[in-house]
């Protein structure tokens, strides 16, 4: 994988992204590319949904991600009996001040991991539709702001359709990518089962940055150039979904806003000041495939379905 310095070249003793990424990848193990997407999308201001079967290392790059970065961490193991309430939190009286005192739920937090989010109601999964989109929550008719940077990281099972709720087009629609993190490679995997670590490598990770440099990396994360002949690339690809005769609801305009922001973060991260027609054909099934509805039945393989249809759309369109 191409790997350059991050655009706003470091300074001696400043942290540096790709630092980050090196020590998230000394945990995971194996996984480089699946990092350096789910750190494309946290510093571009994006969230993560990643659809894969369990015991492959969801939950370890999720927290590895959260303390190299040094942000708040919070998860929610999602259940059939969730409530919006335990997401985001309430309202109760106290008696010794004489009125209600708002208890933040779990999803204040600079990091959050969603576990399992198709095993909780359409009602509770609609608790993030605000935070994802806006970067805050109301209750009680009061708006309070989430803790910022905010990034989002939801897992599910996408074979497993006993006992959970598709996720509507909505709420698919508030995640910059879905990604899938495969089973290791046989050498890796012998690695993990002869001793099996990822709690002492998660330990021995330092904090590599802090919300400052997050913060300043989302902003230097939209500098590099788009010239007008890859907007309309990308363009032409959004239209390509919405003609495509398998597809029943294409890709919105956000959803090009999305890919946009993603592929300046992606020549970003690799050390370039503009943005060429490989970094849009390498994210576009990334960005686009799970917003996409094809026509027939929902079933569990719908996803890899979707990435189909769209890498196809992505090769008939012409390179500019």
């Amino acid at each position: 994988m191409e790997q350059g310095g991050a655009l706003a070249a470091e300074r001696d003793g400043e942290r540096s992204i790709q630092g980050l990424m090196d020590g998230v990848n000394r945990v995971l193990l194996d996984k480089a590319d699946v990092v350096e997407l789910v750190t494309l999308c946290m510093v571009s201001g994006g969230h993560v949904l990643l659809e894969d079967v369990p015991g492959v290392g969801k939950t370890t790059l999720a927290k590895a991600l959260a303390r190299a970065s040094g942000a708040t961490f919070r998860r929610i193991q999602f259940t059939s009996d969730m409530l919006p309430a335990d997401v985001i939190g309430v309202s109760v009286f106290d008696a010794g001040r004489g009125q209600f005192v708002f208890n933040p739920g779990p999803i204040f937090a600079q990091m959050l991991l969603a576990d399992e989010i198709n095993r909780t109601p359409p009602r509770t999964q609609s608790a993030l539709l605000e935070a994802m989109s806006e970067g805050q929550v109301t209750v009680d008719n009061v708006t309070r702001p989430l803790p910022q940077p905010y990034f989002v990281l939801a897992t599910q099972n996408p074979l497993e359709l006993h006992g959970t709720y598709p996720l509507p087009e909505s709420q698919m629609d508030r995640f910059m990518m879905s990604l899938s993190m495969g089973y290791p490679s046989d050498a890796v995997e012998r690695a993990v089962l002869v001793q099996e670590d990822d709690d002492r490598r998660l330990a021995d990770l330092p904090v590599l940055a802090g919300p400052a440099d997050l913060e300043r990396w989302r902003r230097s994360s939209q500098t590099p150039a788009v010239k007008d002949s890859l907007v309309a690339y990308i363009q032409a690809i959004l239209h390509g979904t919405r003609v495509c005769p398998e597809v029943q609801l294409g890709a919105s305009p956000r959803a090009g806003i999305q890919l946009l922001r993603a592929v300046r973060a992606r020549a970003w991260i690799r050390g370039r000041p503009f943005v060429t027609p490989d970094d849009v054909r390498a994210l576009a099934v990334h960005v686009l495939a799970h917003r996409l509805w094809l026509r027939g039945e929902r079933t569990g393989g719908r996803r890899e379905q979707a990435r189909n249809v769209l890498a196809r759309i992505v090769e008939s369109v012409p390179l500019p």
